[in-house]
């Protein structure tokens, strides 16, 4: 296939974005002349309407150029299921994945694909984000974060990389070859293997609304990834096990010394109490811990699907109304 014919997919998952529509459309159509221009890749857009309650799919039918279709799910699944959905509809040699919020630029878009196509040894460039302004607490809760969940694995997950990557097509094949129903994309790219490059870049403004992601949402999502990935937590949780029934042990033989050799009496109320706090809190600990793995199991046991298509909108770029 000569490199004129290359065709570029972009997966563009979204969620009540309908304020940022028409100026998402416009970076699209920046975009397809850019690639088109510089690469001769011919472009398709995909975007995924993860059940959303405003009219974002119908502001973006009226908005999108050029050859694009847009996938509406049943309800919201999250976007990591949303990612999921825009891989499976991809048939390109390359696919870009980047979200409708506009915090993923043009500049920075075709910078990725530049850097994949300059480069033949490499199979996906991902953008890393520049946290160089984040609090110190933040900072220091993701780098726990990440070397928890890349303890003992043969493989890392690159810390402050998101879904905003570029990728060759048996890549995103391969992608869809992996249906956990609870997702964490972070953990799925660098599990799937093939060689990184990656891009550090600085996420701009919000063109409206608010972040999606809560305080609340960001715990959820990352018991998550720690429970789909790592096993790390309960080994530290049987380890600390091990040493309290130690701890007991000699703290037992240093009671018996002191009665039988020196007629100590032994504290009976608080050191009664201390251990049944103590042993207790292990115990709700670690019966809350194999709580979320058994719901990771539970889950992916199930034979139900990932997501659910609604319908789907299309426009092919011979002129025709969607």
């Amino acid at each position: 296939m000569s490199e004129a014919k290359l065709t570029l997919d972009i997966v563009a998952p979204f969620w009540n974005e309908a304020a940022s529509a028409e100026e998402f459309a416009r970076l699209l159509a920046d975009l397809e002349a850019e690639v088109s221009r510089r690469f001769g890749f011919r472009t398709r857009k995909i975007l995924v309407d993860d059940g959303g309650t405003d009219n974002g799919a119908e502001r973006f039918a009226k908005a999108l150029t050029g050859e694009w279709e847009i996938v509406r799910l049943s309800r919201n699944f999250g976007k990591e299921v949303a990612v999921l959905a825009g891989l499976d509809r991809t048939q390109g040699d390359l696919v870009l994945i980047m979200d409708a919020d506009l915090q993923h630029s043009l500049d920075v878009s075709l910078k990725l694909i530049a850097e994949l196509v300059e480069d033949p040894d490499v199979d996906v460039v991902y953008a890393r984000t520049n946290r160089q302004g984040a609090s110190w607490k933040r900072s220091q809760l993701a780098k726990l974060f990440y070397s928890l969940i890349n303890s003992s694995q043969r493989f890392d997950i690159p810390e402050n990389a998101g879904d905003f990557r570029v990728m060759r097509g048996p890549v995103a094949r391969a992608l869809t070859q992996l249906r956990d129903k609870r997702r964490f994309n972070k953990g799925l790219y660098a599990w799937a293997g093939f060689r990184h490059k990656a891009l550090i870049y600085t996420p701009a403004d919000r063109a409206s609304g608010t972040s999606k992601w809560s305080r609340r949402n960001l715990l959820a999502f990352s018991l998550e990834g720690i429970a789909s990935f790592s096993v790390v937590p309960l080994r530290i949780l049987s380890l600390s096990g091990l040493a309290t029934a130690l701890a007991g042990i000699v703290y037992g033989l240093k009671i018996f010394f002191e009665v039988a050799f020196y007629g100590i009496a032994v504290p009976g109320f608080p050191s009664l109490l201390i251990a049944i706090v103590v042993l207790g809190g292990f115990n709700l600990a670690l019966l809350g811990l194999i709580g979320e793995y058994v719901w990771v199991a539970l889950s992916e046991s199930k034979d139900r699907p990932v997501y659910i298509v609604r319908d789907v909108i299309s426009h092919e770029s011979d002129g025709q109304e969607p």
